[in-house]
């Protein structure tokens, strides 16, 4: 593994050198203190990782960086470090090119591990980022899910809100002119459409969607 290290302090630099030369595999090929001197070593030296700190005052940051290099070098592995769990930074730098982050303060074990993930092309992230991508990808979940309200029919949205009302299927069927055997089939319509497998969890999510004059 030819690996190149970008961070604005020396000592960093210096002690991430020291324990990655402790494995034979890899090798350290370059330094640089700031995102632009990073971007021409690593086009000059072809890394396949780069280790780049996330926070660099002096010069181009680690967030640009990253991203202007993964354009002109895409097949390059980039790993962020970072001093702080500030997610909102780390995933802005995953979406411009980075396979992962790690904190400064991980054990040497973690980070070796790390490194050796972005290498073979797999994602690592820190445990911290990890529980905040599960919280954003559920929270995108449960959105689409909300989203899904568009996909229904009027009639489909009809007999949801009078399911929700109380009403039996015989009841919807009178109020709605149409056989108790359609609403059935609305309603299992609207159980594949939404994920939702009883009555009750239909009535909660017309609640949630405010169908009733008020949510929750």
């Amino acid at each position: 593994m030819r690996i190149l290290l970008v961070d604005d302090h020396a000592v960093v630099r210096s002690g991430l050198k020291m324990l990655l030369q402790t494995n034979p595999e890899m090798e350290v090929v370059g330094e640089a203190s700031e995102g632009n001197e990073g971007i021409k070593k690593a086009l000059k030296l072809k890394p396949n990782v780069v280790v780049m700190d996330l926070s660099m005052p002096h010069g181009k940051d680690g967030l640009t960086a990253t991203t202007e290099l993964k354009k002109q070098m895409p097949e390059v592995n980039i790993l962020i470090l970072t001093m702080h769990a500030d997610e909102e930074y780390l995933f802005r730098a995953i979406q411009g090119g980075a396979s992962g982050c790690i904190l400064k303060s991980a054990p040497h074990d973690e980070l070796m591990s790390a490194i050796e993930s972005v290498a073979r092309g797999d994602a690592y992230l820190h445990p911290s980022a990890q529980k905040r991508l599960m919280e954003e990808y559920l929270a995108g979940v449960k959105q689409d899910g909300n989203d899904t309200y568009n996909l229904l029919s009027e009639r489909e949205k009809e007999v949801l809100t009078l399911i929700a009302k109380g009403y039996s299927n015989k009841e919807i069927a009178e109020q709605l002119i149409i056989s108790v055997k359609t609403v059935e089939t609305h309603k299992s319509n609207l159980m594949e459409k939404l994920q939702l497998k009883t009555r009750p969890e239909l009535v909660e999510y017309a609640v949630r969607k405010g169908l009733l004059g008020y949510g929750i």
